[in-house]
């Protein structure tokens, strides 16, 4: 199965759309939506194209489409957002859990020692200079993709 993950779209239609045009152009299964998906945020300036209604509209129309699953090809996925459960305080992880949010804005594909640590990056306000971003995980190897279909990071589950 063809997973697409997702983060902190807030509220950019734009963004939105070229998310879900990744989605079908990827040939995803399913899209794993991270949170952050509809306000910008106190601490953000306004997305290109800012249209929370728009945006849930959007998403409505593939709510079938649109799972978290915790557990895939036998390792077990935790799906946050990342602003209560981060790797500064980690859920109940065991050795080889695999932890993914998103809320940084900054991605990330980083084998920790006991537990994989995945971040899609933003599909609408990346940080650190990293463009807008989304990720696929399929066959074991979660990578994250901008919106021209460049690879810029990934890594072997």
């Amino acid at each position: 199965m063809k997973y697409m993950f997702a983060s902190d779209v807030h509220g950019s239609a734009y963004y939105c759309r070229k998310m879900l045009e990744a989605y079908d152009e990827e040939k995803a299964e399913r899209l794993v939506l991270l949170g952050d998906l509809l306000y910008h945020g106190p601490r953000n300036d306004l997305p290109r194209e800012y249209a929370p209604k728009e945006v849930i509209r959007l998403l409505n129309e593939r709510k079938n489409q649109i799972y978290c699953i915790l557990a895939i090809d036998g390792k077990t996925l935790y799906a946050t957002h990342g602003h209560i459960y981060n790797k500064d305080n980690l859920p109940p992880m065991m050795d080889g859990d695999i932890l993914i949010h998103g809320h940084t804005h900054v991605l990330k594909a980083e084998n920790m020692g006991n537990y994989i640590l995945l971040n899609p990056g933003s599909v609408s306000i990346p940080k650190e200079g990293n463009p807008p971003t989304y990720a696929i995980l399929e066959n074991g190897i979660f990578a994250i993709k901008d919106f021209e279909g460049n690879t810029v990071r990934e890594i072997t589950l």
